[in-house]
């Protein structure tokens, strides 16, 4: 078992999630309730993740997050160091690819709390960020909950681009993914589904709390 990897996995799932669920409510709500001129471009974009492959995706952030970029080459200057090839650029891509999980089932779950529940807030005085907090977050919370799960899932078991913009560096880029990978490659059978059988369970703990955890949020009365 490569603890190693398995840590890293769980580091940059935590952190993309971290990162993504304020990401989730502020994007997802605005989807939700507010037209505008290029909101389908937008909607586009969010979803390309999901229809391009992962190695072309995976080339594309490589060659824009790369140190011959303008982020790369301002990422270099202020660090010292290139931003591919290290867990702060698996983190941005990360963040990157998992954005159609994280907002898409958010902006669904704000699109089913009627508007006149946002009116009567607004006529009762709250404040918009009051009304979020009290009102519609809590109607949308199992949405928010179903994104993150996603969100965290996803990150542990991805590969391509894992693999693109991080390579396979011990202890900075190789991940669990990565780890059975290799041990499949090296015919390590065993090793592979130790890993792999570690995964399905992080997976199935996490899903069940977290929906355990959002039945018993979204019971809670208003206040």
């Amino acid at each position: 078992m490569d603890w190693q990897a398995l840590r890293l996995s769980l580091s940059l799932a935590v952190w993309t999630v971290a990162i993504l669920l304020p990401v989730s409510v502020v994007v997802g709500r605005m989807l939700a309730t507010r037209r505008f001129r290029g909101k389908g471009v937008i909607e586009g974009l969010v979803m390309l993740p999901l229809v391009l492959p992962p190695t072309v995706f995976g080339f594309y952030l490589l060659v824009t997050l790369g140190r011959n970029s303008v982020i790369g080459g301002l990422w270099q200057d202020l660090f010292g160091h290139q931003l591919v090839f290290t867990f702060e650029g698996l983190v941005i891509a990360s963040v990157i690819f998992n954005l159609p999980f994280a907002i898409q089932p958010a902006q669904r779950a704000f699109e089913a709390i009627p508007n006149s529940l946002r009116e009567a807030a607004a006529a009762s005085g709250m404040s918009p960020v009051t009304a979020l907090m009290r009102v519609e977050l809590p109607l949308a919370w199992p949405g928010v909950m179903t994104a993150m799960v996603l969100t965290f899932a996803h990150t542990l078991g991805e590969f391509g681009i894992v693999l693109m913009v991080g390579g396979s560096i011990p202890g900075e880029t190789k991940t669990i993914a990565i780890a059975i990978y290799d041990r499949v490659q090296a015919f390590d059978m065993q090793g592979a589904a130790t890993m792999s059988s570690v995964l399905v369970v992080i997976s199935l703990v996490t899903i069940a709390a977290t929906f355990a955890l959002s039945a018993r949020v979204g019971q809670r009365p208003m206040q």
